[in-house]
């Protein structure tokens, strides 16, 4: 369970909303949901700075999307209602938005491609403003909560609620987050459940320690210009999570994940120094770790417990196992999405039958991001999956503590140096604002450094106030949207929060701020992975690139970059392209490996169509591929690639006017991705004769 520190400097105020969002969504019932099954034990790993701004809210701490929400409609200026407009529809439109008809219709009454947003106040009267409040936050609160009051009032209700109303809502999420904390302590007591934290502000701890260390997966990486080397704030990010663990519990931490997964030899001796019992990562840390050592990886898989050379234990995460749950069965049926757990559990069963005493299969994985692309948050998911593994007489559930200390663990003499994704620290280092980013924290950090020496008698509280604040700029989230791996609506205000934070530590000194902490680290358009049609194209729909130029001018979705507060590897779409002339619109996919493609069983592609109104559009195929095939309005074939023709009355009775649109690719009924993930793809398409084009 991780979010960044969103906290203000010197503020009871949080910059975004997403701890408080996510703590109604997903915090309390997921430890709630797997104690009610007997056989099951899960452990849940929490950040310190999650758990801290929890308590600010219960404190009297807010965010920007509670003072607004708290509001009167009647008193808010346009200004404060286009705000509104544009930020409370923050959810994944197909779970969270759509089920509830209200909500539904308030989102696309606030959806215009004309340009014109700023007429929309106008067209919002108050009570539609006060129902946009209050289901702007129902819609996070988990199903299990639903029927308290006066939850169950609510969405019964649906529309035209009461000022009183709304305050009772937001009251009721208050004095929810109270129970949160309590909740994990008495399951923890009870042997329920365990709990493991990561190091205070999650910090990528191998780079924090050297930044050289990202040179061990990357040797042609360029780094920084300053080298930053503090492992002593390696050791302090651990010892205040393990301080924090034990004010909290009122017992001692035994394991930690490591921020990301994020692991080397200086690392586990931090870990180990201060009593930290066992750590994990991912298992192609455990593949490069073997070679580093010399030893053989076919007698070493990844399903056991390993023993650093220090004494540490060590797991590592089976990669497919944990990205299915994450990334893959939120398309599926709950029944076919836990019946293909299981298999694969019991095909790893078979494989290591001559070694099951020691057998362990680690499954790590986001706990609250994933959830929200489930129908109904997983609550039928989980609650299957939990049931199905706790009454399999072949498969034990341990925390990872019981597995530590009971299973014999097998010799590790190396570790290699990197992270859960790609076994590397590319994420967070060596792109220019990446490392732009680094060489600002190196500066801030060395002139807090060089002051404290030289202003023995400055105030002590502010010094460590100063600190604090370069311990929060160590995070690692900072850097995780810096770069062009991951892009996000919120992407530019992650760089103000950095900034932010180093610019508090010159305020605190009472120094003078650098003008480079305060332009903005990132560079460009923040979208783009999105680029619109440049000129008119007609495409012959072959499933080739009939010509070099075919495609040329045509919009086009970055798949591979467009990557969100999740991290994916293995996508099956790499691009999506878009382009239209007078008569037909156009879609082409790319794939990343036509091999996965054609293994699927019974291939199938959805084009979601919104005019506003919603059209699908069904493209079939079959275990070889996706078919060539025509109909009326729609034209489609695969080879190379897949292209798709619309025609363009099959979408507006006009043949023109505003669209969006997103692709979803299915095996049988099981859905394997869906582009874009959130927001989907828009455009306008003029009438014949009277498209115009920009260069970019």
């Amino acid at each position: 369970m991780h979010q960044p520190n969103y906290r203000e400097p010197g503020s009871d105020r949080l910059a975004m909303p997403w701890v408080r969002f996510h703590a109604l969504k997903d915090y309390l019932d997921m430890p709630l949901l797997a104690a009610e099954f007997p056989n099951v034990k899960t452990t849940f790993n929490l950040v310190p700075s999650l758990l801290d701004q929890l308590e600010l809210y219960q404190n009297g701490g807010v965010d920007r999307h509670l003072e607004l929400s708290r509001l009167k409609p009647e008193d808010l200026n346009p200004s404060l209602k286009l705000e509104i407009l544009d930020s409370f529809f923050s959810a994944f439109p197909e779970n969270m938005i759509k089920p509830y008809s209200r909500y539904w219709e308030l989102y696309n009454k606030a959806r215009r491609s004309d340009g014109q947003k700023n007429i929309l106040p106008a067209l919002f009267s108050s009570v539609e403003m006060r129902d946009l409040q209050v289901w702007s936050n129902l819609v996070w609160i988990d199903p299990m909560f639903r029927q308290e009051e006066p939850l169950k009032t609510l969405f019964e209700k649906k529309k035209q609620f009461t000022e009183a109303e709304k305050e009772a809502l937001l009251q009721w999420e208050i004095e929810y987050l109270h129970r949160i904390i309590p909740t994990y302590k008495r399951l923890m007591n009870e042997g329920r459940i365990e709990i493991s934290f990561t190091p205070y502000y999650h910090p990528i701890l191998p780079l924090l320690c050297d930044t050289n260390s990202a040179l061990e997966a990357s040797p042609g990486m360029r780094l920084p210009d300053k080298r930053f080397q503090h492992p002593e704030d390696a050791d302090k990010q651990v010892a205040m999570a393990v301080d924090k663990f034990r004010a909290l519990f009122g017992r001692e931490m035994t394991g930690m994940w490591p921020s990301e997964g994020s692991v080397s030899e200086q690392v586990l001796d931090i870990l180990h120094s201060r009593g930290i019992q066992w750590a994990a990562s991912d298992e192609e840390i455990l593949h490069h770790s073997l070679t580093k050592g010399g030893q053989t990886k076919i007698s070493s898989p990844p399903h056991h417990v390993y023993e650093y050379r220090n004494g540490l234990r060590l797991f590592f995460r089976d990669h497919g196992l944990s990205d299915r749950i994450g990334f893959v069965y939120s398309g599926w049926k709950p029944e076919r999405a836990v019946a293909d757990f299981v298999n694969h559990l019991k095909l790893i069963r078979s494989a290591l039958a001559n070694e099951l005493k020691d057998a362990v299969v680690p499954v790590i994985l986001d706990g609250e991001n994933c959830w929200e692309y489930y129908p109904n948050d997983g609550v039928e998911f989980l609650t299957l999956f939990y049931q199905t593994l706790g009454e399999d007489p072949e498969i034990e559930l341990v925390t990872m503590s019981e597995a530590a200390t009971k299973v014999t663990p097998r010799p590790l003499r190396s570790l290699f140096a990197g992270s859960w994704i790609n076994h590397n620290f590319r994420i967070w280092i060596g792109h220019p604002e990446d490392n732009q980013a680094w060489d600002l924290l190196t500066r801030t950090r060395d002139t807090l450094e060089r002051f404290a020496v030289e202003h023995p008698d400055f105030d002590k509280s502010k010094i460590a106030r100063a600190w604090n604040q370069v311990f929060i700029a160590e995070g690692s989230d900072w850097c995780w949207w810096y770069g062009d791996e991951h892009h996000s609506p919120d992407r530019d205000q992650f760089d103000k929060i950095f900034r932010r934070h180093l610019v508090a530590v010159y305020e605190l000194l009472g120094l003078e701020i650098p003008i480079d902490l305060l332009k903005p680290i990132i560079g460009g358009s923040v979208e783009t992975y999105t680029v619109l049609p440049e000129a008119m194209v007609t495409a012959s729909i072959d499933g080739r690139i009939s010509h070099f130029y075919e495609w040329t001018g045509a919009g086009q979705f970055d798949c591979l970059k467009a990557g969100g507060a999740m991290h994916r590897v293995d996508r099956l779409i790499q691009r999506v392209w878009f382009a239209y002339d007078r008569e037909q619109f156009y879609i082409r996919l790319d794939f990343a490996d036509k091999k996965r493609l054609h293994l699927l069983t019974k291939p199938k592609l959805l084009v979601h169509l919104f005019t506003p109104g919603p059209l699908v559009m069904e493209v079939t195929g079959d275990k070889t591929g996706f078919s060539r095939g025509s109909a009326e309005a729609v034209k489609y074939a695969c080879d190379d690639i897949m292209e798709i023709q619309i025609s363009r009355p099959a979408i507006w009775p006009n043949g023109f006017g505003p669209l969006g649109f997103c692709v979803s690719l299915f095996e049988q009924e099981q859905r394997l991705e869906i582009w874009p993930e959130i927001e989907p793809i828009q455009l306008e398409i003029a009438e014949v004769n009277k498209e115009t084009f920009w260069p970019l």
